[in-house]
């Protein structure tokens, strides 16, 4: 176990998922910081949620109860957790159909079952993964079908929109949009899955933001998180050339919408989400 700082606040998870899993093993107490554990459900205080053991997940009656932990110490390993465990779901680390338990998966990254708990419960509020009483959480496994189901949603909400922001926005906004778009090529060109969604999203979020509606962003956005999970029975990585491939359907169209070429702009928004590759 290493040490912990003198400083609580400043502990943070030290190795996520995706590291063990570059190793071969799972990540043991002595590769990462342990951060303070935090109160579960079950420890709840007056104002907190006190959802039963069939809630989570999972037993919940072996867990000794701790002092209550500062809030922001506590939101910030989750949001740590919470990033870690969506890279994993995206690189297929967390395998379609599996099941994981919250003190399994605590264990790999050196905290309490509580923040994983609270994480996995966000991501199944996401489709991402469904909970299995008493046992943890099941990644979702979808099919290609499922795939090409949401690929459509998207392009039937997003499509129009672009279309509508094509013929408003002006050409120096669109240019502002250019750093995100060459990020998504050197996401692409690492060959890392997880960094090019993270940045996929970031350049689609920053386009739909232009319409001012948050509601249509937020909804996008979810859609998209759900297409960037690996195939139930498929291979767990996309291939360098073919995230190369969609990141340069990006700097195209956003060469399209500063030039207000709205032909060009449909053929290409019908491809990129036809593809759906990520």
């Amino acid at each position: 176990m290493t040490p912990s700082t003198d400083n609580p606040e400043e502990e943070s998870v030290g190795h996520s998922v995706h590291d063990s899993a570059q190793a071969g093993v799972p990540a043991t107490r002595a590769q990462a910081p342990r951060v303070p554990a935090q109160p579960g459900p079950a420890e709840a205080g007056p104002g907190r949620s006190s959802a039963a053991p069939w809630a989570c997940g999972e037993h919940t009656h072996s867990e000794q109860p701790l002092p209550q932990a500062r809030p922001v110490q506590r939101a910030s390993v989750r949001g740590q957790i919470l990033d870690a465990l969506r890279a994993a779901l995206v690189t297929g680390e967390l395998e379609p159909g599996e099941v994981y338990s919250a003190p399994a998966l605590g264990e790999r990254f050196g905290v309490s079952a509580t923040p994983v708990r609270e994480a996995m419960q966000r991501l199944a509020l996401e489709g991402a993964v469904e909970v299995v009483p008493n046992r943890g959480f099941r990644v979702v496994e979808r099919d290609a079908r499922e795939l090409a189901e949401l690929a459509e949603v998207r392009a039937l909400i997003e499509v129009p929109v672009l279309l509508r922001l094509a013929r408003t926005v002006p050409s120096e906004r669109w240019a502002e949009l250019w750093p995100l778009a060459e990020e998504t090529v050197r996401a692409a060109s690492s060959g890392r899955r997880a960094a090019y969604a993270e940045s996929d999203r970031a350049f689609h979020r920053a386009i739909l933001s232009l319409s001012g509606n948050e509601q249509l962003v937020q909804i996008a956005e979810d859609l998209h998180r759900r297409t960037q999970g690996p195939l139930a029975g498929g291979p767990a990585r996309t291939r360098r050339a073919e995230l190369l491939a969609d990141a340069a359907q990006h700097t195209a169209l956003l060469e399209a919408l500063i030039a207000q070429d709205l032909d060009t702009v449909t053929i290409l928004t019908t491809a990129h989400f036809t593809a759906a590759t990520v």
